[in-house]
């Protein structure tokens, strides 16, 4: 905390966390293409556990989002869709009881390619017998909203995470909530 003493650190902490996001995600697409992505994954997820970190079943949900996801699932089709590992979405799904509200949860073991690239809205879209043009994407960064245009789904853009609003309608969001919880007043 020395070098933010006046001020606050996580705009900074943002801004390195999203630049780092869309790099990561093509080394990890490079590496799947040459059969080494799952030597990665593992080599991080033994050292989280060795540092105690990241421990399944132990999430925060930004607040409302759970009623959110309640409230739309009665008029709507849901997904999930993560760059996280399989293990990791199943332990969040059960911690908060999400299987009977989501129809699909797609990690990065059901796609070559992770977001920005389009690949994921397009399985998750197909997954719910859908085309991505009838889907609407909601995402905190600006890979999730150039993964969603790129697809051809609406995307909707929150503020609620780590993207602020310039970045996420510079990446093409057509709209841009405070937090999640404006979603079901939009749809």
């Amino acid at each position: 905390r020395r070098v933010f003493r006046s001020q606050d650190p996580k705009p900074f902490l943002r801004r390195v966390m999203l630049a780092a996001e869309g790099p990561t995600n093509a080394i990890v697409t490079l590496l799947d293409t040459v059969g080494l992505d799952d030597n990665l994954f593992s080599i991080g997820d033994r050292l989280r556990r060795l540092r105690g970190l990241q421990v399944r079943g132990h999430f925060v949900p930004i607040d409302g989002v759970i009623d959110t996801l309640e409230r739309l699932s009665r008029s709507y089709r849901l997904g999930l869709i993560t760059t996280r590992s399989r293990a990791d979405a199943r332990s969040f799904v059960d911690q908060f009881a999400l299987e009977s509200i989501l129809e699909v949860v797609a990690t990065r073991e059901d796609t070559r390619r992770l977001k920005p690239h389009p690949e994921p809205v397009q399985h998750a879209s197909a997954c719910l017998g859908l085309t991505p043009s009838q889907c609407v994407m909601v995402g905190d960064t600006r890979v999730d909203i150039i993964s969603a245009k790129a697809a051809g789904a609406y995307a909707v853009g929150v503020l609620c995470g780590f993207g602020e609003r310039e970045e996420l309608l510079e990446a093409g969001a057509d709209l841009i909530l405070h937090d999640t919880t404006q979603l079901a007043d939009w749809l």
